[in-house]
């Protein structure tokens, strides 16, 4: 376990991790965020790290520091489009005992709910 003492300027940045974001663009002119959605979604395209947009907001992997930065530029680019507040939701999780992705996070359940299927059919 870390001291109180770590030098944290020195202190990296974890390796990996995947977060779960939410753009909230408030303000906008309707209900409607189906265009700024879109253009979160371009711009993660754009950015080369693997994404998956769901009907909540959008799973992203990466370092760290690549992670946030899309983030931060998904709301500058916001910004600059003309939204002027945007709030969001960001749930990160980061792991060292195995390289795991979020699609392996969901075969890992989809896997035993076929176990289940297949018990239930015996």
């Amino acid at each position: 376990m870390a001291s109180t003492s770590t030098n944290l300027s020195a202190l990296p940045t974890p390796a990996a991790c995947t977060a779960d974001f939410c753009l909230i663009p408030l303000g906008t002119p309707t209900a409607s965020v189906s265009k700024e959605v879109a253009e979160v979604q371009r711009l993660l395209k754009k950015s080369g790290l693997n994404y998956s947009m769901h009907s909540a907001g959008t799973t992203v992997e990466g370092s760290w520091d690549e992670v946030m930065k899309v983030i931060g530029q998904c709301h500058a680019m916001l910004h600059e489009n003309g939204v002027v507040r945007i709030q969001s939701d960001i749930r990160i999780g980061t792991r060292t005992d195995k390289k795991q992705g979020f699609k392996d996070k969901v075969e890992a359940v989809e896997k035993l709910l076929k176990a289940d299927e297949d018990e239930d059919e015996t």
